[in-house]
């Protein structure tokens, strides 16, 4: 296994721009800025619309570096897979082809081009940055907001739906690589993309994207916020390379140990107020028996 990537190896280079549109403490900032460190820049994004076109900015101004294919929601990886066509008629079969969509444009909207991606085998990576709503239009609910979070959309008891697991259903492709960051740890993020750049077909990045303004905490949190949906057991740093499952980083070093009690996550975020007492266990008790399968 190649060594971990540390502040003082990472790539100095920024593909990045200095000023974007995002909002301050935007977990998706983090991400974007290392993510494009490990695609380098032989490669092309395509990007659905998202927090990400805010990001980028409107033409004629653009935060990235890279060349960057604006579609529509439904068909991300659709037009990932005609760049990878396009590409290999003319003989540039050694440039990155990245979708880079929120959880909307993923477990949503464009989950039937994703799926059929997959079950064809192209060779892209598809990275869902995920802030558990449709946060660029006024934070409605999407399949991957929380059982329980207020929205927009369900704005006095909170989503009663269970979250949408992706990376779960990315799995049952049994594509070539599957696998989890958080914006809190953006080194493991970094490797994992690298490591998705040497393997061949379809892999899908699944990234925990804490979010201000949608999730109701100080912009200085961001990072807190994340490594506390972490160090509950809430959400798993994990890896399957063909079909073999790993935790990896923090969450990795949590087995044997005791996790943080997931109120403490809960307890950060307005989104959450609607919770009750009864239903904070019975959600401890979903974590606790899922870190036990990990542990046994």
């Amino acid at each position: 296994m190649s060594a971990k990537t540390t502040i003082l190896t990472l790539p100095e280079e920024e593909l990045v721009h200095p000023g974007h549109r995002a909002c301050a403490g935007c977990g998706l900032s983090i991400l974007y800025r290392f993510g494009l460190k490990a695609l380098g820049r032989d490669t092309i994004l395509v990007v659905p619309p998202s927090c990400l076109t805010v990001l980028q900015g409107l033409y004629p101004i653009a935060a990235t570096q890279l060349p960057c294919l604006n579609v529509t929601f439904a068909s991300t990886a659709a037009a990932a897979t005609g760049i990878i066509a396009a590409l290999k008629v003319r003989g540039k079969e050694d440039i990155t082809v990245a979708a880079w969509a929120g959880d909307g444009g993923t477990s949503d909207i464009g989950i039937q081009a994703l799926s059929g991606a997959c079950e064809r085998g192209d060779n892209f990576i598809f990275i869902c940055y995920d802030n558990e709503a449709y946060m660029n239009t006024g934070v409605q609910r999407s399949g991957t907001t929380p059982q329980g979070v207020i929205t927009t959309t369900t704005p006095i008891h909170g989503k009663p739906q269970q979250k949408k697991d992706m990376p779960a259903i990315m799995a049952a492709h049994t594509i070539s690589y599957v696998a989890t960051g958080s914006a809190a740890y953006p080194l493991d993020v970094y490797d994992k993309i690298k490591k998705a750049k040497t393997i061949e077909g379809p892999k899908y990045i699944h990234l925990h994207t804490p979010c201000p303004p949608g999730w109701g905490f100080d912009t200085r949190y961001t990072v807190k916020v994340g490594r506390l949906a972490v160090e509950t057991g809430l959400f798993d740093l994990y890896e399957i390379e063909h079909g073999v499952f790993r935790l990896t980083g923090a969450s990795k070093k949590l087995l044997g140990k005791e996790r943080k009690p997931v109120a403490a996550y809960f307890e950060t975020q307005t989104r959450f107020r609607a919770l009750t007492r009864a239903r904070i266990s019975a959600i401890q008790r979903q974590v606790d028996e899922k870190w036990a399968g990990y542990e046994a």
